[in-house]
């Protein structure tokens, strides 16, 4: 059982604490580090969860093998390089680090202390998109040539603006943080890393200091193109298409695929519901348990983190960026 704490144990930090509790034998979390105890009382009372304000003690502690990172994204690249000098495994929420150098020192760090580390990228573990893989490496759609995601929700509206994530800084180029990043991962994960970005990023809704719309165009290094979009004040929508030389799929949301042929005959797969945060935490904790060092390639975690920079270099410049 790999003993876990957790710092940023707000909305998301409690989801991911439910996903596991009483439900896994592979990760249990004990600790929550919180800047104000006396507000997350709950997580003792129904999760029995210690409860400290210090990350450093939380390092030291011998009773504690990991950390669960759901802070802040700014902070994400000393927190795991300090955990990982502690000697800790470490679980980052996405995005992992705002800038590819940020990205490659903390890689660097782990690599070095020899722990595992993984990023929350649930949305590997949707049905739909498992299956999507699977017959995609399988060549049911012949040679992949082009890809499309579309990832969005209402965020703008939901946001306050004194929250963390209601800056251009926590959340650079809109939605891309919050949801972009995801139809990256799935993107690079299917067709290799990125070496192109050329988008747009604008701000339509003025509530916070985001953008709310975000598109961009993508090329591969094997000569794979692909399109984003992700919004920040719409409806939610989550898609991943792709296209081959036999065929095309389309993931629609998470329990939904349709595979088509070159005739256009089109066959429609349907999934239960899964848990993508409990099956995510329980891919680290098996990582840990088998000495696996990095469950997502150590070149898939910064290309996604350089392609987010790049997303919002190019909205700013006009100009297309090339990712080294």
């Amino acid at each position: 059982m790999l003993r876990v704490a957790i710092a940023g144990a707000g909305n998301w930090g409690t989801r991911l604490i439910e996903s596991v509790h009483n439900k896994s034998e592979k990760i249990r979390f004990t600790t929550a580090i919180t800047r104000d105890p006396a507000s997350k009382r709950h997580l003792t009372e129904k999760y029995g969860l210690a409860l400290t304000t210090s990350y450093d003690d939380v390092l030291a502690d011998k009773n504690v093998d990991g950390v669960v990172l759901a802070t802040p994204h700014s902070q994400h690249a000393k927190e795991v390089i300090a955990a990982a000098k502690a000697g800790k495994h470490v679980f980052c929420e996405k995005p992992f680090t705002l800038t590819q150098e940020d990205a490659q020192a903390a890689i660097d760090a782990c690599k070095a202390a020899n722990v595992t580390l993984h990023v929350g990228f649930n949305r590997r573990h949707a049905p739909a998109y498992l299956e999507l893989q699977r017959r995609l490496a399988a060549g049911e759609i012949g040679k992949l040539r082009h890809i499309e995601g579309q990832f969005s929700g209402p965020p703008s509206y939901q946001t306050e603006p004194g929250n963390w994530r209601s800056n251009q800084t926590e959340s650079p180029a809109g939605a891309m943080a919050a949801r972009g990043v995801h139809s990256i991962d799935s993107m690079i994960h299917l067709a290799g890393l990125i070496e192109t970005a050329f988008s747009f990023s604008g701000k339509l809704q003025h509530d916070i200091d985001v953008d709310d719309t975000t598109s961009c165009l993508l090329r591969f290094q094997g000569g794979v193109t692909g399109y984003l979009g992700t919004l920040h004040a719409t409806s939610s929508f989550y898609r991943i298409h792709v296209f081959g030389s036999k065929g095309a799929m389309e993931m629609r949301g998470e329990t939904e695929l349709l595979v088509s042929d070159m005739a256009n005959n089109t066959q429609r797969v349907a999934f239960d519901v899964a848990d993508k945060e409990r099956a995510v935490l329980e891919t680290f904790a098996e990582a840990v348990a088998s000495g696996t060092k990095f469950v997502i390639t150590p070149e898939e975690i910064v290309n996604t983190v350089a392609v987010m920079q790049a997303v919002t270099k190019s909205s700013r410049s006009g100009e297309a960026v090339t990712i080294g």
